[in-house]
């Protein structure tokens, strides 16, 4: 098999991201575009951009035309076959947030894969059917494409069992109540990247700190998954722009008992009204914070470096020792301040951070003096789910 390309679909309860990577003649996979429909439902609108970064597209859309991930897949897919129309497409790769114990792999979708990841939907009520809708869109579209689903889950399959195990009654366990992590995607493309930024720490001790609205933390050994922040579900952790990270199981069972709250209440408090605009009452986005005089914004930064340090720490203890710091996301990648506080918390190991490097988001941003190594990889999920599509495709 040679040219053609993936398309590459990530959706969510509110956007459709989707991705164009062409093989070139070297056989390589190349971003021919990037966009995304966001606002599905209430204010849709799309915009797109080829892999040199030049705009191709970006309007509103009206509420009738999107009102649910299936019609922006076909409005999608419109645009994609009027920019596009003598592309061969090889195949569709899609993150799916949740494989459950069972799959810790990418793989083929086919009629009883569907169906066991529909039985995981109350794993993650509020990711999976959305994920699913869309290979559903792509199969009624196209039934003769092939379909690829790779993991946010699968990464950290090679956790031990105590790491994962929560302290309630085994059949809970058995029934899938355990530690999955997420950010697997995420997590997987900076490890298979290690060896090229950093070739010293590629099988060493390294944690990984993925930064940004959604936010956790890896512990890798020899480029494998030891621990995660996040557990159960994509709430757990350190704290996120809407989201608390690790909360007191008390706590819920106050609001539930004694404030009368929902499920659906406290589904979105937790989703959605927590993590830094909670404390802050401001804005979820940490540059807001940052540049914002209110002293609840510089309580909500101070609280997310503090926990960041909190769990660096226990998973240094986790992986007895540490000889990396890599950092990547929206945040991590992008904001020298919060790298600079977190790296200061965290000058018991021994790490010093080079003011200058940070500053410029140079790739090594450790000084000469530290303990070990500091770095700012740039993440790529979709490169990592159009290479297992085009894998898988292969055969």
């Amino acid at each position: 098999m040679s040219g053609g390309s993936i398309l590459v679909i990530n959706a969510g309860s509110s956007s459709l991201k989707f991705s164009l990577f062409r093989l070139d003649v070297a056989d390589s996979l190349q971003l021919a575009m990037r966009g995304q429909i966001d606002g599905i439902g209430t204010r849709p609108h799309m915009a797109a951009k080829d892999g040199a970064g030049a705009r191709l597209v970006e309007r509103d859309l009206a509420i009738t035309e999107v009102r649910e991930v299936k019609d922006a897949f076909g409005i999608a897919a419109a645009w994609l076959h009027s920019q596009f129309p003598d592309e061969p497409l090889l195949a569709v790769g899609h993150r799916v947030v949740h494989g459950g114990a069972e799959f810790s792999q990418p793989l083929k979708i086919d009629g009883t894969v569907f169906d066991a990841l529909e039985r995981l939907i109350p794993l993650a009520p509020l990711h999976q059917p959305h994920n699913l809708a869309a290979i559903r869109a792509v199969r009624e579209a196209r039934p003769e494409l092939p379909q690829v689903a790779c993991f946010d889950t699968a990464f950290h399959r090679t956790h031990s069992r105590l790491a994962d195990l929560f302290a309630i009654p085994w059949e809970y366990y058995e029934a899938g109540v355990r530690r999955y992590g997420f950010h697997g995607l995420s997590y997987e493309y900076v490890a298979a990247t290690l060896h090229r930024f950093a070739p010293d720490i590629a099988n060493g001790r390294v944690i990984v700190a993925h930064l940004g609205s959604g936010a956790s933390l890896c512990a890798l050994r020899a480029g494998k998954s030891v621990d995660s922040t996040m557990g159960f579900s994509p709430l757990d952790g350190i704290p996120m722009g809407t989201r608390p990270g690790k909360i007191d199981p008390g706590v819920l069972l106050f609001l539930t008992g004694q404030r009368g709250m929902t499920p659906k209440e406290l589904e979105k408090l937790l989703y959605k009204e927590s993590g830094l605009l909670g404390i802050s009452g401001i804005s979820n986005d940490m540059r807001v914070l940052l540049e914002s005089p209110e002293p609840r914004a510089w309580l909500a930064v101070d609280y997310f470096v503090y926990h960041v340090a909190k769990e660096i720490g226990a998973l240094v203890a986790v992986l007895g020792g540490l000889d990396g710091l890599v950092f990547t996301a929206g945040i991590g990648e992008n904001s020298p301040e919060i790298r600079a506080r977190i790296v200061e918390a965290c000058a018991w190991l021994g790490v010093r951070l080079d003011a200058d490097a940070n500053a410029r988001g140079g790739s090594c941003i450790s000084a000469t003096d530290s303990t070990l190594s500091i770095w700012v990889i740039p993440t790529n999920e979709e490169l990592m789910i159009a290479h297992h599509t085009l894998a898988l495709v292969r055969g």
